[in-house]
């Protein structure tokens, strides 16, 4: 392993961490901003941003500590924006998206009517990372999604699910240990590589008419691995590796969905691409 992966990864930890102990104060903000449009559902798209961002957090992420820097990122640039809780497991509190990844993508459908209920839109964008990118397919496809979607862009999402760089596949040397897995944490359970959710998934192809996808990823991921399988195939879609953009972009799977600039950059052009700009290393400025 890099030296700095090491760092990093510790790195990513303390942030974490340093984020939970946020949640308080955060929350309030996110819920009582009059002038934010981070889950203020008095909000209204402007006509430069007819439609309202939906934010959809990873595995063990919630509603707040995975957009502290990205929800704000888009609200200064006019978009009224959203998050969702989804995934949670009974007595576990604040780390999420540890359910059946298809009773989430139902919880999301209701999630994103509420949103256009309250915004009068017709549609919405959706921005996950990790789980958060991956599972809204699954809404697309199949609980009708594609009619009140118009882009789905994922960072780092397991699309087509995660070795965790080879670790599943010593899952049938410890006897029972895929079974405990499945019941106490379906949602770990159905990312792994040929479980039965992915195969559902990308059987018949990645994508469904209507929706633009974009996927933005990083090369030292060590979560979604290998991180080519994060890339989707189809007509419209955009696939992102960080690096080409920017090759000393040094974001491992939680600091490009937490604090990565560059990557905010790209999924600013992903949700107006009519605007684009270039993105690149001084993007990190923008």
């Amino acid at each position: 392993m890099l030296p700095w992966k090491r760092l990093l990864r510790p790195l990513a930890a303390l942030l974490l961490t340093a984020s939970v102990a946020l949640v308080p104060a955060t929350v309030a903000h996110a819920s009582g901003a009059a002038s934010s449009g981070w889950n203020d559902y008095s909000c209204k798209p402007s006509a430069a941003h007819p439609r309202p961002v939906v934010l959809v957090h990873g595995t063990l992420g919630n509603s707040v500590d995975n957009w502290l820097a990205l929800a704000p990122y888009l609200e200064d640039r006019g978009y009224c924006v959203f998050s969702m809780d989804y995934g949670q497991l009974s007595g576990v509190p604040v780390f999420y998206g540890l359910g059946p990844i298809d009773k989430s993508a139902g919880q999301l459908s209701a999630y994103v009517d509420k949103v256009l209920t309250a915004t009068g839109a017709a549609k919405v964008d959706i921005v996950g990372h990790s789980q958060g990118g991956m599972m809204p397919r699954y809404y697309l496809k199949f609980l009708g999604g594609a009619a009140k979607v118009n882009a789905l862009v994922g960072i780092a999402p397991d699309n087509h699910g995660t070795d965790l760089d080879g670790l599943t596949k010593l899952l049938p040397y410890f006897p029972g240990a895929a079974d405990l897995l499945s019941k106490n944490t379906p949602g770990l359970a159905d990312q792994v590589v040929g479980s039965a959710f992915l195969t559902k998934l990308n059987a018949g192809g990645d994508t469904v008419p209507g929706v633009h996808y974009t996927v933005i990823a990083t090369k030292h991921d060590e979560v979604a691995t290998p991180y080519s399988s994060q890339f989707l195939s189809g007509s419209d879609v955009h696939n992102v590796l960080i690096q080409n953009l920017c090759s000393l972009d040094l974001s491992e799977h939680v600091l490009i969905g937490l604090t990565d600039r560059i990557a905010f950059h790209e999924v600013a052009n992903a949700l107006d691409p009519a605007h684009a700009t270039t993105t690149n290393c001084a993007s990190v400025l923008s």
